[in-house]
């Protein structure tokens, strides 16, 4: 009889848990607290940061805001072991032009221009680990992705 009564104790004691992480959201008529809600996505202007001359690989993740006529430049530098794959966009606002830079093996370079008003996303990767004929490796996927905000000028 005790072995169920603690097996009842443990399941409502994370039930509770589990219960107390739900459902509180700031924001609300339910007052009180420092949590607040993002609110969705619109087509204004979400908080982005003016986009630098050049990109990095330490820019993943970010959004960048470019004024249509500017052009966003990016280098990811990469090893002929772990390869940057090409730079793809989606969506619009962004054209690619001609980025004027001589590629080392594995590195990846692109050059955008924007053209129009719109939401575009870049993305590459590449493998987390080497990979060698009779070594140890990995299958990991390390993700790189920005998306930039064109606004008109």
């Amino acid at each position: 009889m005790r072995r169920t009564t603690h097996h009842r104790i443990l399941a409502l004691t994370a039930l509770t848990l589990l219960l107390a992480g739900c459902g509180t959201q700031g924001g609300g008529d339910a007052g009180g607290g420092s949590r607040t809600v993002s609110p969705s996505p619109t087509t204004s202007h979400q908080s982005c940061d003016t986009a630098p001359a050049e990109l990095g690989a330490a820019d993943t993740g970010h959004t960048y805001c470019l004024t249509a006529g500017g052009v966003l430049r990016l280098t990811l530098d990469g090893t002929t072991s772990r390869p940057w794959t090409p730079v793809k966009v989606s969506g619009t606002g962004l054209e690619a032009t001609n980025s004027g830079v001589v590629l080392q093996a594995g590195d990846a370079s692109s050059a955008f221009k924007a053209v129009s008003a719109g939401t575009a996303h870049l993305t590459s990767s590449r493998p987390l680990c080497a990979t060698a004929p009779g070594k140890v490796s990995c299958k990991g996927i390390q993700e790189w992705t920005v998306t930039v905000l064109v606004t008109k000028s």
